[in-house]
């Protein structure tokens, strides 16, 4: 699993693994029943501390996207995959609801703005989303062991 932490951002590290679970299981790129990797394991790969990625994974399992499996570890659960699609928009509304805003009060058109949207969604699709390219590498990475 392809977790981005970005240390000079406003949102908490801990959060923004929070944040990337839910995405991914709202991508499908994890699944209901798929074992989340142990707070040892991630930390290391993402180079933290485990108490910020146990943090992260407590608040997934108070939001109910997880559960813990005695002697497992950490399960998506069944019911996260519409929780974290309904979070995931929220999200992404309010952001691109920001910077739209953000855009109109500084004077823009509104056919300025659609032009800049428009310019960013073409150069986008010609690549897979991170999230879905992540969960490619992961399956050559599987069937190659």
């Amino acid at each position: 699993m392809f977790f981005s932490v970005d240390v000079q951002s406003d949102v908490a590290i801990y959060l923004q693994l929070v944040r990337q679970v839910k995405f991914a299981i709202a991508a499908g790129t994890l699944r209901p029943g798929q074992l989340l990797p142990s707070v040892r394991a991630l930390s290391g790969q993402v180079a933290l501390n485990p108490n910020t990625v146990a943090r992260a994974f407590g608040q997934l399992q108070t939001d109910g996207v997880v559960e813990s499996l005695r002697g497992r570890g950490m399960v998506v659960r069944e019911e996260a995959v519409a929780l974290c699609r309904q979070e995931r928009e929220a999200v992404l509304r309010e952001r691109i609801g920001g910077v739209l805003g953000e855009a109109w009060n500084a004077g823009l058109s509104k056919a300025q703005i659609k032009t800049f949207v428009d310019e960013h969604l073409r150069a986008l699709c010609q690549q897979p989303p991170a999230v879905l390219a992540a969960a490619t590498d992961a399956e050559h990475q599987a069937g190659s062991d």
